[in-house]
């Protein structure tokens, strides 16, 4: 942390080797481990705990008492809402050591994790997919896709802006943002956002 020029509050520990990006702003309690790399312009809310192997991409907002534990990748922009909950071992035992399989999870960007919503380890969260509040995730979801429940179900199709769109979950169909005026196109079971 030799070039500092983010921001930490007293109460928050960073360990020696930590990478933080410029702008950034770590908040009350949180913990940061040693291997962690977080960029730009980030914000960690208060009891945020980062492990090691955690990577963090710009302009990301993790708000108060989210835990990123080993092996989670947020990419940039991701938003993860409060006390939303991130795993990394699938079947855990106290009695039996399992950090040898600990499993990959990406964040892909853009994409918000609503308050309360469980990750389960081993997914991968598409670009500006939104998980409500309280969903549990224990499969891949697309980008574009809104997901509820428990377990998660696709019940539409968010856009970019992070409002959502009026399209049906699958078949044939286009939409433009009404703040933006980006164009969205349903093929199937697919999203295509049109530059």
């Amino acid at each position: 942390m030799m070039n500092q020029n983010f921001t930490v509050h007293e109460t928050a520990i960073i360990d020696d080797g930590a990478t933080i990006g410029d702008g950034s702003r770590v908040w009350h309690w949180a913990h940061v481990c040693g291997e962690a790399k977080i960029g730009k312009g980030v914000s960690l809310g208060q009891n945020v705990f980062v492990g090691n192997k955690v990577s963090i991409g710009d302009k990301c907002k993790i708000q108060n008492n989210v835990s990123v534990y080993d092996n989670v990748t947020l990419e940039k922009g991701v938003f993860c809402g409060p006390s939303m909950v991130f795993t990394n071992v699938y079947n855990p035992r106290s009695l039996i050591e399992r950090k040898n399989e600990y499993r990959n999870t990406l964040v892909k960007k853009g994409a918000t994790l609503g308050a309360n919503c469980t990750i389960v380890c081993g997914v991968t969260i598409g670009e500006y997919a939104f998980i409500g509040a309280g969903a549990v995730i224990n499969k891949n979801v697309k980008p574009y896709a809104l997901m509820v429940g428990v377990p998660a179900k696709q019940i539409g199709w968010m856009s970019q802006f992070g409002e959502k769109l009026d399209l049906p979950v699958t078949g044939n169909a286009e939409v433009s943002c009404e703040h933006t005026g980006q164009k969205y196109v349903l093929n199937g079971e697919q999203l295509d956002v049109l530059k």
